[in-house]
């Protein structure tokens, strides 16, 4: 499958990205991940296979990821988690209702 763009009020999510126009990178450092790079690729790799669904939750404006919501697929359940860089607590929380319809809805998944 290829990455879903959600619009969630006023932040955008969209996939993770490394390239010469947008890093996420820095960002997810920000956020305490490990292998921020990694990541980006991970998530790649979890939307074709579909066994991952990553957005990161951005300002419209610039892009900038401020925050994170995965969906790991479990049977016909899945797990949705979040994280949100210092200040953007809101972010996070505007977008978890989003996903998780799209979750539902179009990947027939309960929230679990």
């Amino acid at each position: 499958m290829e990455p879903v763009e959600i619009n969630a009020g006023t932040w955008y999510l969209r996939a993770l990205r490394a390239d010469t126009r947008v890093s996420d990178v820095p960002a997810l450092a920000d956020l305490g991940v490990d292998d921020p790079a990694g990541c980006v690729t991970r998530a790649a790799d979890g939307w074709t296979t579909e066994t991952l669904f990553t957005w990161a939750v951005c300002i419209p404006t610039t892009g900038e990821l401020v925050a994170l919501v995965t969906v790991t697929p479990s049977g016909d359940a899945a797990v949705r988690e979040g994280w949100a860089r210092d200040g953007y607590d809101d972010a996070l929380a505007a977008a978890l209702d989003p996903v998780g319809r799209f979750t539902e809805g179009m990947l027939g998944l309960t929230i679990g």
